[in-house]
């Protein structure tokens, strides 16, 4: 009977537990702190992408991120995003940074990073030298 009460007990935990869980997340852009406008990034060093947390809804603190690398052309908004190397994927949103290494990419004043949670929001426009 003890074996029966658990085992339901257990099964309903289990239930409550997947409808917490499969809950959706708010849609929410953090705003990116860094890299700043005319921030000046070299190759091959590791800098720190960050975010304002105080705004994270309930429902996403549980996410984890990606962030990618993209550039802008003449101000389009077109952010040319390099989604076959992110610069750093699976870190928890809640912790407002990630540290990044700067990839060997041509030199460009219109770089920008797009950090994805479960919506994206981009930097201000950056700049990546040799």
């Amino acid at each position: 009977m003890f074996a029966n009460k658990f085992a339901a007990l257990f099964t309903a935990l289990v239930a409550a537990a997947s409808v917490v869980s499969a809950a959706p997340a708010e849609d929410f852009e953090p705003h990116i702190t860094a890299p700043t406008a005319g921030a000046v990034w070299h190759i091959g060093s590791t800098q720190n992408v960050t975010w304002d947390t105080s705004n994270i809804p309930p429902s996403n603190v549980n996410q984890t991120g990606l962030i990618l690398l993209g550039y802008l052309v003449d101000g389009s908004e077109d952010e040319h995003l390099d989604g076959q190397h992110p610069l750093a994927v699976n870190f928890p949103i809640t912790a407002g940074y990630a540290s990044v290494v700067v990839p060997d990419v041509a030199p460009r004043d219109d770089y920008i990073v797009v950090l994805f949670g479960n919506s994206g929001n981009a930097s201000p426009q950056f700049t990546i030298t040799a």
